[in-house]
This record gives structure tokens, C-alpha cells and sequence, in this order.
């Protein structure tokens, strides 16, 4: 089942990463040692296969 952004920011800050800014519907993550990672919080919309492997890399859980 996909996630939504929402749930994706819920992960990644139960990750240890932190929320440094918001750009518009992007929220900007960061984490020591990592790359910033953008994630997209568009309502309760379902995030692409792709976008969702994606992140999930850059968060480092996958």
C-alpha cells in the first residue's frame, strides 16, 4: 500500500530527522551524515512508486 506524504514525514521523524524548512507543499529534512531530503506533503495524496522508493533511500530505510 503506497504512502502518502504525510506519512512519510511521520517516518523519517521517527528516523531521527529533523524538519529545517518548508517550501511550499516540500518539506526540507535533514540528519547527520546524510543528504537533505525533500518530501512532498501533498494532502492525503498517495505518493508515485518511484517518488516513494526514492525517498526511502535517501531517508535510509531501504
Amino acid at each position: 500500500m503506497p504512502l502518502t506524504g504525510k506519512e512519510m514525514f511521520r517516518l523519517a521523524i521517527k528516523s531521527g530527522w529533523r524538519e529545517v524548512r518548508v517550501n511550499g507543499s516540500h518539506h526540507i529534512m535533514m540528519k547527520e551524515g546524510y543528504e537533505p531530503v525533500s518530501i512532498p506533503v501533498h494532502s492525503n495524496k498517495d505518493l508515485k512508486n518511484g517518488m516513494e522508493q526514492k525517498l526511502l533511500r535517501g531517508l535510509g530505510l531501504k
